[in-house]
């Protein structure tokens, strides 16, 4: 109860900007017609996911664009939260996604507010460096929200307080700062995956 009092004073302050979105049925997010998000989802041909990545204002499109790959080839849905540090349309960000870039379940936010009303009662998880809790000592649940950082400053404070108790880390060595995030996204998303069964993936 004290971590969805806090999350709702967190995203109270652009509640009107999330009210005219609306909320999903589904528990994902909607499509929107706003010609600043690329691409509309289009939610008649995606099932459920059953994970979900959710990137924090990501700033180095390369990152990102492996990301996108590692979703589809796993079934995972991507999330991004403006302000993006580039053009969701750069080469960068399709060349590393290859192919695959047209096959991404892909949902853009204009900030943290609008992804929390367009994906009520969403099971979030923070992956930081700042977490006590491993992330192998966690059960995902289908459907899960996996949160990360931007690479050069991780999460707002305001997350941190907002979900004390579901901030997960990745062990590492002490003197070292962080992994690279697209690396970081795989690993979690694999063990989640691994806890699941790897669904449809052979």
């Amino acid at each position: 109860m004290a971590e969805q009092n806090k999350q709702a004073a967190f995203s109270s302050g652009s509640a009107s900007a999330a009210g005219s979105v609306g909320a999903a049925s589904t528990g994902l997010a909607q499509s929107i017609p706003d010609v600043r998000h690329w691409p509309h989802p289009n939610l008649s041909t995606w099932g459920r996911p059953p994970l979900n990545i959710v990137l924090y204002q990501p700033e180095i499109p390369a990152n990102t664009g492996n990301i996108s790959r590692t979703c589809v080839v796993t079934g995972a849905a991507l999330h991004l939260i403006e302000p993006l540090g580039f053009d969701i349309s750069e080469r960068a960000v399709r060349r590393a996604g290859l192919d695959y870039w047209q096959k991404l379940q892909l949902y853009t936010y204009r900030d943290w507010a609008d992804f929390l009303a367009r994906n009520p009662g969403a099971e979030i998880f923070l992956v930081t460096t700042k977490g006590s809790v491993p992330y192998t000592e966690i059960r995902y649940p289908r459907g899960a929200f996996l949160v990360f950082g931007r690479e050069t400053a991780g999460l707002p404070e305001e997350l941190h307080q907002a979900y004390p108790g579901r901030r997960l880390r990745i062990p590492m060595r002490s003197e070292y700062r962080s992994l690279n995030l697209s690396n970081a996204v795989a690993v979690v998303l694999f063990e989640a995956l691994r806890q699941q069964g790897f669904p449809d993936l052979l």
